[in-house]
């Protein structure tokens, strides 16, 4: 067993999440009142001086459009501010950003209240380097370390971690230090540093780290990769982080649920998605129904595709259900259980889409993956900036399932399926044609899709050919690099 984690208080990346939603354009009035009070309420409780500045400054913030007063005529060109912010703001077409109130009072007395803190921390580590050893020192600059990232001053507390990380020769508060620096790299959607630390992270975690760590590490990659669009990656560590998952400084456990279910629908194959999203007793704990939920609480295997059917409803003709809290049962009665009961979260769109996907109930499925776009992907900073991409593939992955098992389809009869015209279903489908994701072609005259699959030899064959003439082209080329060195020797 290692011992508990350092450093895992700041950043508060939920204060991300309510600078985004004031940015969002999918947000409701209300939300983004809630999410102006409690940032208002944060900065002032922790009296986050660089963040107020680096949100609300008149010239310089990233919330605001405008100056005001005399700063007006060196403000900074709107589009400049959300480029330099990107990942932290929603980014917006053809509306202004969100005018965040600036109070030079406020700012005056944070700043004066930071700088006595400093000197709190100033003089603390210079008693223990008189007085103490190179322990309280550590822990005396980790406390300044802490200070700049519960400010939200980016660069100092990167500078500071790295100093601490320098000096400490403990491998599990390496990892810590390390862990909160991908935090802060998360907060301000610095994707490169994130990248870096995640290997950093890694480096470490191979070279002796706990098993707590490394299944930290595990939510926080899958976090990362979910960011880059490599929803292939990602689904893996975030669906194994669901039965082990203790880092809620990162996510909550309903955000958890939703960005695996998310990623496993878009990446995994039929098979996969069926024993790791569908059958997965915490997924079904959550997103189930009655006694498929019951089962999976209790620990009983499932009744594969077809249990409960005649108990489950479709998603968009049931009657909604009140929102739920996700209950992690692998932390219930531990220290690690999160201290605040997160906010309850209804999950009946992604339930539905779950299950729609796998029985192809495709006309339901349309329906259920617009209003996970509108409940989850248009409110989520980590989503929303690959939801169109994300709604694409997922259309994408329900042409495919209904096409591969069938030789011909009638095109009105497809387009009934989904719901959706057929002149809607032709554009859409010629687009995956073009783009040779979908081997099929489309008959108007007869009204028909002929799918066109190779079969295996063939494909086989195409392959060995491709191959070869790689091959080929690479012996080519080493044999004039060879010959050329021979006729410089001579």
């Amino acid at each position: 067993m290692g011992s508990d984690p350092q450093y895992a208080k700041y950043p508060d990346l939920s204060l991300a999440q309510d600078i985004f939603t004031l940015t969002n354009p999918s947000s409701t009035q209300s939300s983004r009142q809630t999410s102006l009070q409690k940032l208002q309420n944060a900065i002032s409780e922790h009296k986050m001086a660089p963040l107020y500045r680096y949100l609300a400054h008149p010239a310089e913030g990233i919330l605001n459009a405008s100056g005001e007063g005399t700063a007006r005529k060196t403000s900074v060109p709107a589009s400049r501010k959300t480029n330099g912010a990107a990942g932290m703001v929603a980014r917006r077409r053809n509306s202004g950003t969100f005018d965040f109130p600036w109070d030079d009072a406020l700012f005056e007395k944070l700043k004066a209240e930071n700088e006595e803190e400093l000197e709190t921390f100033q003089k603390e580590e210079a008693d223990a380097e008189e007085n103490a050893g190179e322990t309280e020192v550590q822990a005396a600059k980790g406390k300044r370390a802490e200070f700049w990232a519960r400010v939200c001053d980016k660069e100092k507390a990167l500078a500071s971690y790295e100093a601490v990380f320098e000096k400490t020769g403990i491998l599990g508060t390496k990892i810590d230090l390390v862990l909160a620096m991908i935090r802060i790299g998360i907060f301000f959607g610095d994707r490169l540093g994130v990248k870096k630390n995640v290997d950093r992270a890694k480096t470490l975690v191979e070279s002796g780290g706990d098993w707590d760590r490394r299944n930290r590490l595990k939510a926080y990659q899958g976090l990362h990769l979910l960011t880059t669009r490599s929803y292939n990656l990602a689904a893996p560590l975030l669906l194994d982080s669901l039965s082990t998952f203790t880092s809620y400084e990162l996510c909550s456990y309903s955000s958890l649920v939703v960005y695996s279910v998310l990623a496993g629908s878009v990446s995994l194959k039929r098979v996969d998605f069926k024993t790791k999203v569908v059958d997965a007793p915490e997924i079904r704990a959550i997103l189930g129904d009655g006694e498929d939920k019951l089962s999976a609480l209790s620990g009983v295997a499932g009744g594969g595709s077809g249990a409960g059917d005649e108990e489950m409803k479709d998603a968009p003709s049931a009657t909604p259900k009140p929102a739920s809290t996700a209950v992690n049962l692998t932390a219930l009665g531990s220290s690690t259980a999160p201290q605040e009961a997160e906010a309850p979260v209804d999950f009946t769109p992604l339930a539905g889409l779950k299950r729609s996907l796998y029985d192809g109930n495709y006309q339901s499925f349309f329906l259920s993956l617009a209003a996970v776009e509108e409940n989850f992907l248009s409110q989520d900073r980590y989503l929303y900036e690959h939801k169109g991409w994300f709604v694409r593939e997922m259309r994408l992955r329900g042409y495919q399932q209904l096409l591969q098992s069938y030789r011909v389809v009638g095109l009105g009869s497809m387009a009934h399926d989904f719901g959706v015209s057929v002149d809607f279903l032709d554009r859409d489908l010629a687009k995956f044609i073009a783009a040779d994701r979908i081997p099929c072609t489309i008959d108007r005259v007869n009204k028909i899709i002929e799918t066109n699959r190779p079969d295996d030899k063939n494909k086989q064959y195409a392959d060995v050919v491709k191959q070869g003439d790689g091959l080929i082209t690479k012996l080519q080329k080493y044999g004039q690099a060879v010959r050329l060195r021979g006729s410089e020797r001579g």
